[in-house]
């Protein structure tokens, strides 16, 4: 095909994409205004581990590297719930056999960067970040480490530098562009539980665990060598907040109130807890993501909080999509955009919704009794009736079910619950002759 591809932003979707466009053919540049990681001196993003689940995992097939990027994760089959009196409560996301698979950002984006130079067609420029875009005449200006600043032309622009990306800003500027950002009033914060000894776990290491608190509450999730990335979301202000933990004694005193199993196993979290930055958590929603030959893709058109593990699998998901667009329209940009960003579009604000309501059931209700009696409901249909019976958790994570369909699936589920709650045929969930019927009356 021989067009030159500018890719601005060498993460995770750049890289992938990058790949998917140097096997067809095409003359790939992609920028990227951090240094090259694959020298060892990967600053991390938003969240060191990542949930890599169905949607990732068939984007990766695309360019063969679904088997050594399994390796290098860890499956987790459920949700492990802590309470302040240390009790535990696991909940499997699916069936026995269903995981979502904890990678560490960099090492993926490492071996992806890895993968990308071994095209001839791919020239990457580290150091290099994009401070104007003319989206009239395809042409950007990049700057290096070193001040001097670059001319750049190509036949497509895609914008994969994040969610704050310079290339939307220039397509913001545009007349009848619309553009939202929400910032949650919860922000995060990273700390560890360290290995046990010889670096064994000193929790579950198949799962993902959870400590509910209400208003704020505390995940970790399973790194290879035996210790556990751990993520506090909590508000900024207020009662129980960041702006409350100042002094060590406060910090100490908070952890062994709400969080006392893990504080034996987190020896450097005053260290952590003071070093580590305050994160912010934002939803991001733009439109259109298309101008002239320039698109928008990742966190650049669609940048969501992390509370339901999609946020990489959505970014990879546009790559699937766009690379489809490619084969079926043949060259012709114009519909190649056009059918991406519809396609999209639509999608990218369901798992935005998602991800807010997910948000509420990890910190709020994933402890209440209520809960959990219909998530036992839900896990009976899941294993009786594979196939009629999905959990909205089952179309987003294991499946490459459109997501606006699995939000309005789980909406129907949440009502058939209700319902089977109403009618008191809780214990009639393996009684075929009573469930069959009433299913095929609600989902076929």
């Amino acid at each position: 095909m021989g067009e030159k591809m500018v890719l601005v932003g060498g993460g995770l979707a750049g890289s992938l994409m990058s790949i998917y466009l140097a096997k067809k053919g095409f003359d790939v540049h992609l920028y990227e205004r951090r240094s090259d990681m694959r020298g060892g001196n990967y600053q991390g993003g938003r969240s060191i581990n990542l949930a890599l689940s169905v949607r990732g995992i068939t984007a990766l097939g695309k360019v063969g590297l679904t088997k050594e990027i399994l390796d290098i994760s860890i499956p987790m089959y459920g949700r492990m719930m802590h309470s302040t009196a240390g009790e535990l409560n696991y909940q499997a996301y699916g069936r026995d056999d269903q995981a979502i698979y904890s990678v560490s950002r960099g090492e993926l984006n490492i071996r992806l960067l890895q993968l990308a130079d071994q095209y001839p067609n791919i020239h990457m420029y580290f150091d290099h970040k994009c401070y104007k875009m003319d989206l009239d005449q395809n042409v950007a200006w990049f700057e290096d480490v070193n001040g001097h600043k670059h001319e750049v032309k190509g036949d497509v622009f895609l914008a994969t530098d994040g969610a704050f990306s310079a290339l939307r800003e220039a397509m913001i500027k545009n007349p009848r562009h619309n553009f939202s950002q929400t910032y949650e009033s919860h922000g995060y914060k990273e700390l560890e539980i360290v290995p046990g000894p010889n670096a064994t776990f000193q929790m579950e290491e198949k799962a993902l665990h959870i400590w509910p608190r209400s208003s704020f509450m505390m995940i970790a999730l399973p790194n290879p060598g035996g210790n556990f990335t751990c993520t506090l979301f909590m508000p900024y202000d207020g009662e129980v907040s960041f702006s409350k933990l100042n002094k060590d004694e406060e910090i100490m005193a908070f952890f062994k109130e709400y969080f006392a199993d893990a504080v034996p196993m987190m020896p450097n979290l005053l260290e952590d807890f003071k070093g580590n930055p305050i994160g912010h958590l934002a939803t991001m929603r733009t439109y259109p993501w298309v101008k002239n030959k320039s698109a928008l893709m990742g966190d650049a058109a669609h940048a969501i909080v992390p509370f339901y593990g999609q946020g990489m699998n959505c970014s990879f998901e546009d790559c699937v999509v766009l690379d489809d667009c490619i084969s079926k329209f043949e060259g012709n940009w114009d519909k190649i955009l056009h059918e991406y960003q519809i396609s999209r579009k639509t999608n990218a604000d369901a798992i935005a919704d998602l991800a807010l309501q997910n948000f509420i059931e990890m910190r709020d209700l994933v402890g209440l009794p209520e809960f959990l009696r219909k998530k036992k409901i839900e896990k009976g249909l899941v294993d009786n009736y594979p196939g009629l019976y999905m959990s909205q958790y089952e179309r987003v994570t294991f499946s490459n079910d459109n997501y606006r369909d699995a939000l309005n699936a789980g909406e129907k589920n949440d009502r058939f619950i209700q319902h089977i709650i109403d009618h008191q045929l809780e214990d009639q969930l393996e009684n075929a002759d009573t469930m069959m019927p009433l299913l095929n009356d609600w989902f076929a």
